[in-house]
C-alpha cells in the first residue's frame, strides 16, 4: 500500500493506477438500486468540487461544514476541499439545531453542505443565527428548497461552477504546497454537558495513522468495504481513508438502519463496527436457534463448541489445534457456519475492526467461534482512531483491545489513566487553549480519561475514570462493563446502570418491546399498554431470571439488585440527564 500520498491528491493518484476500476458502490438518496462509480469518475468530480470551491472564494485552511449521512457526495466534498487545502468539519446527521448553530459559529463556516430534507430544514432554520453563513449546498436533488430561500443550491448546480475545471492550475499549485501541518478536519465531540469541543486533526496525523495501521490491518485492493458508521465518526473516517489508500472498493451505506439488508445485497468482506452491532447479530442468531427444532439447536451448539475450542482455546493463544479438531471445524465451517455468514451477507468475510465501546467477552467469543475475524481495538478522536488493536493471525486475548500501533507511546499514570504520546495525537482543541492545556500532562502526554493496564504487550481497558461509580459502601463500580454483559440479552435494547453514592447497583432498562409483547402473548399475560407490560410482575420476574444468569460472574456488589423497565425509548444514554429525568423511578428502587 502506498501510504505516502498526501490526501489532497490521493484520489487523483489512485485514479492514475486504477482508472475505470470500480471505486464506490452506492444507492442514490431514497433509491434501492445499487450503482457504482470508477476511480476516474470520482477523480473528475473531486476536481470539479475543488474548482467550484475556488470560484466561491474559499481560502487556504478555510472551514467548510458537511451535515449529512454517508454519501458519494460527502466523499467528493472531503477530497475536493483537501485538494485546495481547505478544512472539512463533519457534523452528525442527527445533530440538533442548537449543536449545528454552535459548530457553524465556532468554526466561522461560510459554506455548509447538507444531505437530505431533515438536514436542509435544520440548516435553513439556523441560517439567520449564524453571521458567517453564506450558502447551503444540498446533496439530495429530491430535497424541497424553500422558494423563500435564496441562499441554497443543489450540489449539481454547485458543480457547474467547476465545469471544465477553470481553476485547475491554481488547484494543482495548492496541492503542491499542501503539507503535513495543514489541518484536514475539525471533529466536534459530543459532550455530556455544555457545548462540544472541536478536535483538530492534521494531514500529518492522518499520514502517521495510515503508515501505522497499514502494518497491522491487512485491507487490500480485493476487499469490498461496507461503510456502516457515519463518516463523522473518526473510526469510520480513518478506516475509510485507509481502505482508499489500499485501493479497496467502498460500499457507501447511507442509512445505518438498513445496514443488514445492504450487507445481504452487496456482500462486503470487511466493515468497521461498534460492539452494539455484533451484540445485535449475536441476539439475532441466538433467537433463530431458540426457534429452531431440537435437532437443529443441538447441531448448532455442538458446532459452536467446536468453533470455540478451535478458534478461542487454540488459535487465539497461538497454538495449533489438534488435527481431528481442525478437520471437524473445517467441516462445520463449510456447512453450519457458512450458512450463518450467508444469512448476514458475509460469505466472503475477511476481517471486521470493532471499537467505540467495551466488547462483551461473550459476544467476542461468539463472533470468532462462527468463523468471523473480529479485530478489537481502542482509540479516540484525539488519537485519530487507533491506539491499539488485535493483529489478524497473531495471538490475542479475549477482553483485551490489542497491541499498541507503531509510533504510539503508552504510559499508565499512578491513578491508572492511559496517557498517550505520538504522531497521531491531536495538537489540541479549536479555539480552546484552556481545554488543550488541561488535556496534556506537563511532559506532553495526552490524558485519555480512560483507565487501563498493559499486560504481556496487550492493552486492557477497565473504565472511563470519570465514569467509575463509588457506592455508599465505598465499592467502585464500572457501569459500562456491567452494561456490556447485560446488553447481550435479546430482550434488552438499552440499559443504564445506577450506583453512584447508592447502597447497591440498580438499572434503568429499555426492553425490546416487540419481543416482550410476543413473550407476553405466548404466556397469556394481558396488557393494554407498554406501561402495563413493563410493570407486570411476571414480566419483571422473567427479566430478573435472565439478568441473574448473565451476571453470575460479577462480584456480589457489582450485580444489579433492582431494575425498572421503561416504557419509552431513550434517544441517548446520558447519566446526568437520566438521573434528573428519572429521579422518581430511581428513588423508588432504593426504597426500603
Amino acid at each position: 500500500m502506498q501510504t505516502n500520498l498526501h490526501m489532497s491528491v490521493l484520489v487523483h493518484e489512485q485514479a492514475k493506477k486504477y482508472g475505470d476500476r470500480e471505486m464506490l458502490i452506492y444507492q442514490d438518496f431514497g433509491g434501492k438500486e445499487w450503482k457504482s462509480l470508477s476511480w476516474n469518475q470520482v477523480s473528475q468530480t473531486v476536481k470539479q468540487v475543488s474548482n467550484a470551491l475556488l470560484n466561491l472564494g474559499v481560502k487556504v485552511q478555510e472551514n467548510i461544514g458537511v451535515f449529512s449521512n454517508n454519501s458519494v457526495q460527502y466523499i467528493e466534498c472531503d477530497f475536493g476541499a483537501w485538494g485546495i487545502r481547505a478544512v472539512t468539519i463533519p457534523f452528525y446527521a442527527t445533530s440538533s439545531e442548537q449543536q449545528i448553530q454552535f459548530m457553524v459559529n465556532d468554526a466561522k463556516i461560510r459554506y455548509l453542505f447538507v444531505g437530505e430534507q431533515d438536514q436542509y430544514d435544520k440548516a435553513r432554520r439556523i441560517f439567520s443565527l449564524c453571521p458567517t453563513m453564506e450558502r447551503i449546498i444540498v446533496f439530495d436533488s429530491s430535497v424541497h428548497i424553500s422558494s423563500h430561500d435564496p441562499n441554497a443550491v443543489y450540489f449539481s448546480d454547485f458543480l457547474k461552477l467547476g465545469e471544465n475545471l477553470p481553476r485547475q492550475t491554481e488547484a494543482e499549485k495548492l496541492q503542491q504546497e499542501a503539507n503535513d501541518d495543514d489541518i484536514a478536519n475539525i471533529l466536534y465531540t459530543s459532550g455530556t454537558t455544555g457545548d462540544s469541543k472541536g478536535v483538530i486533526l492534521t494531514h500529518g496525523q492522518f499520514h502517521a495513522a495510515m503508515v501505522a495501521n497499514d502494518k497491522c490491518v491487512p485491507v487490500n485492493e480485493n476487499d469490498r468495504i461496507m461503510n456502516f458508521l457515519p463518516y463523522t465518526h473518526i473510526f469510520e473516517r480513518g478506516w475509510a481513508i485507509l481502505c482508499l489508500y489500499a485501493g479497496a472498493r467502498m460500499i457507501v451505506n447511507t442509512h445505518p438502519q438498513e445496514v443488514q439488508q445492504s450487507m445481504r445485497d452487496t456482500h462486503p468482506t470487511c466493515m468497521s463496527a461498534v460492539p452494539r452491532f455484533w451484540e445485535k447479530v449475536y441476539m439475532g442468531v441466538m433467537d433463530k436457534i431458540e426457534h429452531s427444532s431440537a435437532m437443529q439447536r443441538k447441531l448448532f451448539m455442538h458446532a459452536y463448541n467446536v468453533g470455540r475450542r478451535h478458534n478461542i482455546e487454540y488459535l487465539s493463544k497461538g497454538k495449533k489445534p489438534p488435527m481431528a479438531l481442525h478437520f471437524e471445524y473445517e467441516m462445520l465451517n463449510r456447512t453450519v457456519f457458512s450458512l450463518v455468514r450467508k444469512e448476514l451477507g458475509l460469505e466472503n468475510a475477511h476481517f471486521f475492526p470493532t471499537a467505540g465501546a467495551a466488547v462483551s467477552p461473550h459476544v467476542e467469543e461468539f463472533v470468532h467461534s462462527i468463523g468471523i475475524n473480529m479485530i478489537v481495538g481502542y482509540g479516540l478522536t484525539e488519537s485519530l482512531a487507533t491506539v491499539s488493536c488485535n493483529h489478524l493471525g497473531d495471538p490475542w486475548t479475549v477482553g483485551s483491545v490489542g497491541i499498541p500501533i507503531e509510533g504510539i507511546d503508552i504510559k499508565i499514570s499512578e491513578e491508572g489513566e492511559i496517557l498517550l504520546k505520538g504522531p497521531t495525537i491531536t495538537i489540541g482543541y479549536h479555539n480552546r487553549e484552556d481545554l488543550t492545556k488541561q488535556a496534556f500532562t506537563e511532559d506532553g502526554y495526552f490524558r485519555t480519561g480512560d483507565a487501563g493496564y498493559l499486560k504481556d504487550g496487550e492493552l486492557f481497558l477497565t473504565e472511563r475514570i470519570k465514569d467509575l461509580f463509588k457506592t455508599s459502601n465505598g465499592k467502585y463500580i464500572a457501569p459500562q462493563m456491567i452494561e456490556s454483559k447485560l446488553l447481550v440479552d435479546k430482550y434488552i435494547d438499552q440499559i443504564a446502570v445506577i450506583a453512584d453514592e447508592r447502597k447497591f447497583v440498580s438499572a434503568l432498562i429499555i426492553p425490546v418491546y416487540s419481543l416482550l409483547e410476543e413473550y407476553a402473548r405466548d404466556h397469556g399475560i394481558a396488557f393494554e399498554s407498554r406501561e402495563q407490560l413493563c410493570a407486570d410482575p411476571a414480566i419483571i420476574q422473567m427479566m430478573k431470571e435472565r439478568i441473574d444468569t448473565l451476571q453470575q460472574q460479577l462480584a456480589h456488589y457489582e450485580q444489579v439488585k433492582r431494575f425498572t423497565l421503561l416504557p419509552h425509548h431513550l434517544s441517548k444514554i446520558r447519566r446526568r440527564v437520566l438521573n434528573e429525568n428519572y429521579k422518581a423511578e430511581i428513588d423508588k428502587m432504593y426504597e426500603e
